[in-house]
């Protein structure tokens, strides 16, 4: 098979990628190897910066965002048995909204189909050859049979375990990381939100996060040990302990319901650099990670791709390089200052070492500073809903 760009991953990244060439007349494949079910019920993030929900308008696919989505124009804090709200909106005259990565595949998937779109799901890519060549070539695996795409460029979208970063010679990527001590526990639950907004939860047991995902289900979250069993965790506990780190303001309380997902998820920060090599592109988790406590990771990899958008049409409409050429430069920026923030916030909330009461302070008071000076919280407003250029 041959298309202009052969794309490795049906995530958001790749999908939106997909779409945004089909909008210049760019031809593209996109291969996943997981099922069209499988991507679109996975439950990933759910907070859409300003800039990606302007992305998805602009490219028409606004409509059941905007009937759905949970615009949120500020988040709580929770700490020392108070609540502050820092009031986004206000600070910067933008927003977030609360719509789950799935439900933005699911847009991207029937967008594609409906253009006559190629998606080939159940399709995984095994090696990638011929990227120092005009015509680079991706090997996958198709219903039972050794298959090749050749394109122009591929771009790997394929995430940290895919084989597009492992394509790459040894010497040529520069890997930056930190792995925390700490996981997230998430549960999905069948009961109706008891707030309009995310609380961010300090606990002296713990950081907390309660989120949600649409006015009948929540998402919620606990932070705890690294090596955590998920079979330690009866729904039972899950309750009891979020009741703990939440239920620390007067009056108010959480509404309970039945479990319906829960998985512990490792937390870490990840950077590879460049993130292109010869006739190939990385985007997304393929090439950066962040920890989810700042709500960056779907909204990095739709700015990859949306810089990848433009850099392709320029290429095929003028010949021009200059942007394919300064892709992973560009992109960088954003990322390292997604990086930042997400460290900064993750830090600030999370018990780093139960047995350092010095510590504990020390993030207390900067959570009171946050909360009483106005400069200090534009700042985390500013990153929180997405800065417009970086």
């Amino acid at each position: 098979m041959r298309t202009q760009v052969g794309i490795v991953g049906a995530g958001p990244a790749g999908l939106m990628l997909s779409h945004l060439l089909h909008l210049q007349g760019i031809s593209s494949v996109v291969l996943e190897s997981r099922s069209r079910d499988y991507v679109e019920h996975r439950v990933r993030a759910g907070v859409l910066e300003q800039g990606s929900v302007d992305l998805l308008r602009a490219t028409g696919l606004g409509d059941r965002l905007d009937r759905e989505g949970l615009r949120h124009e500020g988040i709580e804090l929770r700490f020392d048995g108070e609540s502050h709200r820092v009031a986004m909106t206000e600070l910067t005259g933008r927003a977030i909204t609360v719509y789950g990565q799935q439900e933005v595949v699911k847009d991207l998937i029937a967008a594609r189909l409906a253009a006559g779109g190629t998606i080939l799901f159940s399709a995984e890519a095994t090696r990638l050859s011929g990227l120092e060549s005009p015509s680079p070539v991706v090997h996958y695996r198709y219903e039972g049979r050794d298959e090749e795409l050749h394109c122009d460029f591929v771009v790997g979208c394929d995430g940290f375990h895919g084989v597009s970063r492992s394509a790459v010679p040894d010497g040529v990527l520069h890997t930056y990381e930190r792995t925390y001590p700490f996981a997230w526990l998430g549960v999905l639950a069948a009961a109706a939100p008891a707030v309009d907004e995310l609380i961010y939860a300090h606990h002296e047991r713990g950081f907390a996060l309660y989120s949600m995902r649409s006015p009948e289900i929540s998402r919620l979250y606990l932070q705890v040990p690294a090596d955590e069993d998920i079979a330690d965790w009866p729904d039972e506990r899950i309750w009891a302990e979020l009741r703990t780190r939440l239920e620390t303001v007067p009056g108010w309380s959480l509404n309970e319901g039945p479990i319906l997902e829960k998985a512990i998820t490792p937390l870490r920060s990840f950077v590879v650099e460049p993130m292109q090599w010869q006739r190939l592109y990385l985007a997304g988790d393929a090439v950066h990670i962040v920890p989810p406590t700042g709500a960056k990771g779907m909204n990095l990899a739709l700015a990859d791709v949306a810089l990848l958008g433009d850099a392709f049409a320029a290429w095929y409409a003028d010949g021009r390089t200059d942007l394919l050429d300064d892709y992973s430069r560009t992109a960088l920026r954003r990322v390292w200052r997604a990086q930042q923030f997400s460290w900064w916030m993750t830090s600030m909330l999370h018990r780093l070492d139960a047995d350092d009461p010095y510590e504990a302070k020390l993030q207390s008071s900067a959570l009171r500073y946050l909360t009483t000076s106005p400069a200090y919280a534009t700042s985390l407003a500013e990153n929180y809903v997405g800065l417009p250029a970086v």
